[in-house]
């Protein structure tokens, strides 16, 4: 029966089950039973992943003093490491929505296992190279293998949460890429220590080790993700390759099933979709404001992961390889505890997404601003500083950027609106990857003497026109958009034939938490 509810939107009343028919604790449990089971295996995956893709900044300048560094041993020179850099990034913006896309017809959890598996073979042939061409070949292959996987992560929690629950969650597994940042800079300290053993330089030992693990992993994540929840009594039907593959157990059973159930299928839409369904996806206008969003903040975050070390080297040349790797670290520790601060914050007001992604951004802005600008040579701390900040500015972006397009799209398009949008947007995001890797810092070989000062300053250009899309998108969601499919760009509600039903796991959150009556909570 529709009506109208305290936010002035008509809706349905839930169909499945009552306002009150379940306590909210009862409900929480059942999450947390699957966050038990879901967020440890992303934050492996994600930790060992992010590592191996990042690897090549700090192999820039590890063993230098012994000139086994990577441009010394493949005898490659800096703009030869930026093409190589950027390699990566021009295939895994090619293949992201087609993994993607495919996830949708496969089963999540063996495509899953499968990037994971593929990206640890890459890592470990990486310990192998000994030119350029080797470089480009497996950097290439790497964003090919590896794309899909930030989209597709955050496509598989859409299978398991409403959007009113993906926020903190993404951020959740998504502190594994800063923790990744920290722990690997400072461990790579310890790889320069074994720099000769058994034949091996200090970067090589830390591409093998990584990419074995990474494989475990792959293959133990086939047993440790639940594959795709099915209705209460149904039984998975195996076919093809899948019959030959481990079945992993369910992740609720009983009378958890029945809940989860019927709490997410309130917004849960799993449709056959077509060529059709795909492009009123890439027609709609809040992609394209989101995509800008993503290009800032990624291109910033991947400049200042791959080039970290070399732009402390350029701040203070007299560090050694090992001080630069252990200087690195406290930057991801910023970025960690931002996301740990705002994401929590942002899902409960999430109404305010744009604001939320601003403000972070804007520190990001006085971060670079004080790196390119403050210090000096005798006292070049005030640089140091400004990088902390921005990884403190960092570090809830895209989590940010990502849960806001899992809430406009999932309403509006079901599936395969989450997965082809997610897709695009960390696909096509990804350009600014491109630019930060191979047309700044080391790349732009005239800016080297100048201490990178115009690089910094292209990326504070990117990061203003990520704030212009933020506001954009805002403003137009709240004064451009109009009627139920307008309405349903919110993570408490979705269209089912032309009518908003209200996703009452978010409404039972807002009245649990006391934000309900708050005049902020409301639109």
């Amino acid at each position: 029966m529709a009506h109208k509810d305290n936010y002035g939107e008509n809706v349905m009343e839930d169909r499945e089950m009552g306002t009150e028919s379940v306590d909210i604790r009862r409900i929480e449990q059942v999450y947390r039973k699957l966050d038990l089971r879901i967020i440890p295996a992303f934050w492996v995956l994600y930790f060992l992943c992010s590592a191996i893709r990042s690897n090549v900044g700090l192999a820039q300048t590890m063993n230098k003093e012994q000139h086994h560094n990577l441009g010394a041993v493949l005898h490659i020179d800096s703009k030869q490491v930026s093409t190589g850099l950027a390699l990566f990034y021009v295939f895994y913006v090619i293949f992201d929505l087609p993994s993607n896309l495919i996830m949708t017809k496969l089963s999540p959890r063996v495509w899953m296992s499968r990037i994971v598996m593929a990206v640890g073979i890459i890592g470990s042939c990486m310990a192998a190279m000994k030119a350029a061409w080797s470089f480009y070949l497996l950097r290439a292959l790497l964003g090919l293998v590896i794309a899909g996987m930030w989209p597709g992560m955050a496509y598989y929690l859409t299978m398991f949460y409403p959007p009113s629950r993906t926020g903190r969650r993404i951020g959740l597994y998504f502190t594994a890429a800063q923790v990744s940042a920290a722990v690997v800079g400072l461990v790579s300290a310890g790889f320069q220590k074994m720099d000769g053993l058994q034949g091996l330089v200090g970067f090589q030992w830390m591409f093998l080790l990584y990419g074995l693990v990474a494989i475990c992993v792959g293959i133990s994540l086939l047993w440790w993700l639940p594959d795709r929840p099915l209705p209460p009594g149904e039984t998975r039907v195996r076919t093809g390759l899948d019959k030959w593959l481990p079945q992993s157990r369910p992740a609720l059973t009983g009378e958890d099933a029945l809940i989860h159930y019927e709490d997410l299928t309130r917004v849960y839409r799993r449709p056959q979709w077509n060529v059709i369904d795909l492009l009123r996806v890439i027609i709609d206008w809040r992609l394209w404001l989101l995509f800008v969003m993503y290009f800032g903040v990624v291109g910033v975050g991947i400049g200042i992961q791959n080039y970290a070390t070399v732009i402390l080297a350029a701040i203070n040349p007299e560090f050694s390889g090992i001080e630069l790797s252990l200087l690195s670290a406290p930057i991801w520790i910023m970025d960690l505890i931002a996301i740990l601060l705002v994401t929590p914050f942002s899902d409960r007001f999430h109404h305010y997404r744009g604001p939320f992604f601003c403000v972070p951004v804007c520190i990001q802005i006085v971060g670079l601003l004080m790196t390119t600008y403050s210090g000096s040579e005798e006292n070049p701390w005030p640089q140091y500083g400004g990088l902390l900040l921005v990884g403190f500015g960092l570090g809830p972006t895209v989590p940010i950027v990502m849960t806001w397009t899992n809430e406009t799209f999932q309403p509006r398009h079901g599936e395969v609106g989450v997965a082809a949008a997610s897709a695009l947007v960390s696909g096509l995001g990804n350009l600014g990857s491109i630019v930060t890797t191979y047309a700044l810092f080391a790349g732009w070989k005239s800016d080297i003497k100048r201490g990178y000062r115009n690089s910094t300053l292209v990326l504070v250009g990117i990061l203003c026109l990520s704030i212009l899309s933020a506001i954009g998108m805002t403003l137009l969601v709240k004064f451009v958009g109009s009627g139920p499919e307008a309405e349903a760009v919110s993570s408490r509600s979705s269209v089912v034939n032309g009518e908003v039903i209200v996703d009452k796991a978010a409404k039972r959150e807002l009245q649990q938490r006391g934000f309900e009556r708050l005049w902020w909570s409301r639109r």
